[in-house]
């Protein structure tokens, strides 16, 4: 039996106090063990959460008692372990970086596909399926003839228009991991003049627990000590490749020189061949991390502590 979770979320609304908010929601996160990365921001709440079971119940009930978050919708996925190791919790300019701050999707975005139907169309001769994640999450998973962009980072899709613009007269069908970079990205390809923008609501996680993840090549990227899931059980297919030895895998480490932390995929004889280096540069770097056969590494969090600003007392955590 699995005894941990880990729920993905977002929901974009007004948070008048974010950083009261922030404290709040941390404290809350400390008192019943959980662990995860969240961002607050003015325009709402992104997170990756994980805990027991009963834990992460009480943080949904938590989360949802609060009229705000009415519309927010958890991705819940079942684990044998916890997938965080340490608890972050902060406050942003935005909740996902897209560098189109000027965007409410509350105002405007495309339209939502539920999961049953962004399938039945996804294949019509009339529509572009829109992959909106950046190189290295498309690298090792997408839907088959997915548009992808050559982008390192979301806030970087604008650079693409030109190449989108031809498919204007199409319907575009936008996803990404959970939906929230696709609340934005619709709505600047509607700012921009396509007429015709839908979006995969609740992203691949919500496809692959729906719909078995049916046509979704490889494994879907996460930003938890996971580094990719399983998303497809119906025809599942590997289209990664190594990057040393160039055989197929569909396993993705972050390079473990953190002067590199390159996100790559590398089968497992070269990954304990190069000691979770992408390169035999990365491997002699002085910066070189210790591997454990995962590639995941925990980001320098420069000296940030999640209880800095709590005492304990026999029960509670009080702020100082």
């Amino acid at each position: 039996m699995k005894n941990y979770q880990v729920l993905l979320y977002y929901c974009y609304t007004t948070i008048a106090d974010p950083d009261r908010f922030r404290d709040e929601h941390h404290l809350f996160c400390l008192e019943n063990n959980l662990k995860g990365r969240i961002i607050i921001a003015s325009e709402g709440l992104n997170g990756t959460v994980s805990g027991l079971k009963e834990d992460c119940q009480k943080y949904m009930d938590h989360v949802k008692s609060d009229p705000r978050f009415d519309s927010l919708e958890f991705k819940i996925d079942d684990l044998d372990s916890n997938a965080f190791k340490k608890l972050n919790v902060r406050v942003k300019p935005e909740i996902v970086f897209s560098g189109f701050s000027h965007i409410d999707p509350n105002q405007q975005t495309g339209i939502h596909l539920e999961p049953k139907d962004f399938k039945k169309m996804k294949d019509d001769d009339d529509v572009v399926v829109l992959d909106c994640r950046s190189n290295y999450e498309h690298s090792v998973g997408k839907f088959k003839n997915a548009v992808t962009m050559d982008i390192e980072n979301f806030r970087d899709m604008p650079e693409r228009l030109e190449e989108l613009k031809k498919y204007k007269d199409k319907k575009v069908l936008t996803y990404c991991t959970g939906g929230i970079k696709c609340e934005k990205a619709s709505a600047y390809l509607l700012e921009q003049g396509f007429e015709n923008v839908y979006q995969l609501h609740g992203g691949i996680i919500k496809y692959g627990i729906e719909e078995g993840g049916e046509d979704f090549d490889g494994k879907c990227y996460v930003f938890d000590n996971r580094i990719v899931a399983d998303v497809n059980t119906v025809n599942p297919e590997i289209i990664s490749t190594c990057h040393i030895c160039e055989s197929k895998t569909d396993r993705m480490v972050n390079c473990a020189s953190s002067e590199c932390n390159k996100h790559v995929s590398i089968c497992e004889k070269c990954g304990w061949e190069l000691d979770g280096a992408c390169s035999s540069t990365c491997q002699e770097h002085p910066s070189k991390r210790p591997y454990d056969g995962t590639g995941y590494y925990q980001k320098n969090t420069k000296g940030y502590n999640p209880y800095k600003g709590f005492y304990r007392t026999s029960n509670t955590e009080e702020t100082l």
